[in-house]
């Protein structure tokens, strides 16, 4: 087939929702590869707590960007649209569609539209919030984010120090906040990008959320976070599920408390990815069990 008629099959959606199975599904029919758009599931040290598909899935449908990467590799948006079109460009060689699955909404606009240049931050500036986010942590920045750029905080990711540090940099040297300076000028791709999202209702998707936390644990969620204590500061481990926990080994709150903390904070995460993905009007929103619209698209 022509160039243009090659075909990547987005599928999109909080977390729990189910795209991993979808993905799996659509990837046999077409009998293609899949590409991760998740931003922790690349990392090797990380199992457990950022629910990468099993050995049984990964064996059934060849995956990139899944156990590719270590928790001290500088791992960002702009890299993987890199990787990620060299590894569409891999599979359009021998097949006409892609499957793309995923919940990282940077990554995922970073791959479809490409990325803004964003304004050069001073030494100074970087020092200075770097210096004050070791010294105050987390509730700090977060709080500064709140004041300064009211709308990264509601739709940006506030528990990403990375992040949250370089849109406070950039608001702090520009006055400006750090989604202004989307041009809205998507990059051309050669070839077609087919958007699905799936969704549950609240209630349900809440109820995964849980089955999925508590299910986690019982693998040996708790005991995966302990052996990473020595790369805690990394950002790769300001996730949810592993920051709660270290908590609880910091002896700060119970392990019931730990827990909770994690269910709640993964059913605000996956709030704000569906803020995010509700921003774009290409995405179909479809139940996880209709993968038949997917096949037939």
């Amino acid at each position: 087939m022509k160039e243009e008629a090659k075909k990547l099959i987005l599928i999109v959606g909080p977390t729990a929702v189910g795209k991993t199975a979808a993905a799996i599904h659509a990837a046999q029919h077409f009998h293609t590869s899949i590409i991760s758009a998740d931003s922790r599931q690349c990392f090797k040290e990380l199992n457990i707590g950022v629910s990468k598909p099993s050995l049984t899935e990964l064996q059934a449908v060849h995956h990139y960007f899944i156990h590719s990467n270590t928790i001290r590799d500088n791992v960002h948006a702009a890299l993987f649209e890199q990787w990620a079109l060299g590894w569409s460009e891999e599979i359009f060689k021998d097949e006409d569609v892609a499957i793309m699955a995923g919940g990282t909404g940077l990554y995922v606009k970073a791959f479809c539209e490409g990325l803004d240049e964003m304004p050069v931050i001073s030494d100074t500036v970087r020092k200075e919030v770097q210096q004050q986010y070791k010294e105050f942590g987390l509730p700090w920045l977060q709080q500064q984010i709140e004041e300064k750029d009211p709308t990264f905080y509601k739709e940006g990711e506030i528990l990403n120090p990375q992040r949250m540090m370089r849109a406070l940099e950039v608001v702090l040297s520009t006055n400006r906040p750090i989604y202004s300076f989307r041009n809205n000028i998507p990059k051309l791709r050669p070839f077609a990008i087919r958007k699905f999202g799936l969704e549950l209702s609240k209630e349900l998707l809440h109820e995964r959320i849980h089955t999925r936390v508590d299910k986690m644990m019982e693998a040996g969620l708790l005991e995966e976070v302990a052996s990473l204590i020595p790369y805690r500061n990394l950002n790769a481990l300001q996730t949810v599920g592993y920051s709660e926990l270290f908590s609880y080994l910091d002896g700060e709150i119970s392990l019931d408390h730990a827990v909770d903390l994690i269910k709640k904070n993964t059913r605000h995460y996956a709030k704000r990815q569906m803020t995010w993905f509700r921003k774009d009007p290409a995405i179909e929103w479809i139940h996880p069990n209709d993968i038949e619209k997917i096949i037939k698209s």
